[in-house]
């Protein structure tokens, strides 16, 4: 199994027609309003000291940033870091020419509910016109659970019982929830591909995903104790827990906070809603200074900025996103910061798998894609390459030579 996936036990079993009765793993409590105090610390259950934390993972995830990986330099999607190659000859075409024919790809996506997942949603569209072009896929049949997971079983379901997808791409709500459903669409018997957000099993084709959660929170936990000075104080916003990816991302940065002089002085979960996280930084403003602000996710970089500005406080040591709300602020301000990355040209190389598998060509079991920051050397590069891209759009998308750019990301 692999270690990404195996870091919950998953309790939920029985067939299809149970999991429907399942309910979400995200809590439902908000962040504390303007009359509650805004000091909150971490969960018992979140950071380096919960189920979510496994050393080896962790390790493997730092050690890969440094790992040159394999396949094209000018397609990123395709590459893949220290792979271990599965052979799908069993679902090649019928010909056994890797002909892989007119083909029915159905998509089971967690939502669209924030603006990288809208990047990825256009990217992903738009790789899928070629290969329908090409004759390589017929029907793309998508469903959107809008962040339900009761619902994404379902659509899960629908899926396998309709019977004629001839590969399922799952980007899953959460992870163990959704765990028996991607088991149950494997035995099916049609090859299912994961990616984005991982589950509790290894029984899909393929796993895709970035390096992952624990290099991405390390990146922005050692940009701020490199750029802080001892003692300094960090306010870390989180979008919502439940989610293996986010729960790593915090995990790394919690253990990296916890070996610096830095002192985390609030955890949040914030919905990615700018509101909220504004008026939740005009708090903590309001009670002491903000050095550093570390985010699990860009979404509301901009607010956060806005909060200082409007506090009358210097600029903090900011880990952001590549997303291009931020990275515009960040050059405006000239603010001493960084924007993280969670590739979000991987929602092209799904499409790429299926089409790959259904060739009989061999795919990574875990299709471990690059992922690199936008650092102050390289942020005018991605300014400029970006300059009509609207405002949610992510810089790092890949999606520059598909037949529908610029006009498909700039008309969103």
């Amino acid at each position: 199994m692999r270690s990404t996936r195996a870091l919950l036990a998953s309790a939920a079993a029985g067939t299809l027609l149970l999991l429907t009765a399942c309910t979400t793993d995200t809590p439902t409590e908000e962040a504390p309003s303007t009359e509650t105090s805004a000091a909150q610390e971490a969960p018992a259950d979140s950071g380096a000291e919960s189920e979510w934390f496994v050393q080896a993972d962790y390790d493997r995830e730092l050690a890969q940033r440094d790992v040159e990986p394999e396949g094209p330099a000018d397609e990123p999607w395709l590459q893949a870091i220290e792979p271990e190659w599965v052979d799908t000859a069993d679902f090649a075409g019928e010909d056994g020419a890797g002909e892989s024919g007119d083909k029915t790809l159905c998509f089971s996506n967690a939502s669209v509910s924030n603006p990288w997942r809208v990047t990825g949603w256009i990217t992903m569209q738009q790789q899928v016109e070629v290969l329908q072009e090409e004759g390589v896929i017929g029907e793309f049949r998508v469903s959107d659970a809008a962040d339900d997971d009761n619902k994404q079983i379902s659509d899960i379901q629908a899926f396998v019982e309709a019977g004629d997808c001839d590969a399922i791409v799952i980007s899953p709500s959460t992870t163990a929830t959704l765990t028996p459903a991607v088991e149950a669409a494997c035995e099916s018997g049609k090859p299912v591909i994961v990616f984005d957000r991982g589950v509790n099993t290894d029984c899909m084709v393929t796993f895709i995903h970035p390096i992952g959660g624990y290099a991405y929170g390390a990146v922005g936990a050692e940009f701020l104790a490199e750029n802080l000075d001892p003692g300094s104080t960090v306010l870390a916003l989180r979008i919502l827990p439940g989610v293996d990816v986010l729960e790593h991302r915090w995990a790394a940065a919690d253990k990296i906070f916890s070996e610096s002089d830095l002192e985390v002085v609030g955890v949040e979960f914030t919905g990615g809603d700018g509101a909220k996280i504004k008026d939740l930084v005009t708090q903590y403003l309001q009670r002491g200074e903000v050095d550093g602000i570390w985010m699990d996710a860009g979404d509301g970089s901009v607010a956060a900025v806005e909060a200082f500005e409007d506090a009358g406080q210097p600029y903090p040591v900011f880990v952001g996103e590549d997303e291009m709300s931020f990275l515009r602020k960040w050059d405006e301000t000239g603010m001493t910061a960084i924007g993280n990355v969670y590739s979000n040209f991987q929602w092209r190389t799904p499409i790429l798998a299926a089409q790959k598998i259904w060739a009989g060509e061999e795919v990574p079991s875990e299709w471990v894609l690059p992922q690199a920051p936008v650092t102050d050397a390289d942020l005018a590069g991605f300014l400029e390459a970006n300059a009509d891209m609207p405002s949610l759009h992510y810089a790092k998308f890949g999606g520059e030579d598909l037949p529908g750019y610029p006009e498909a990301w700039t008309d969103r």
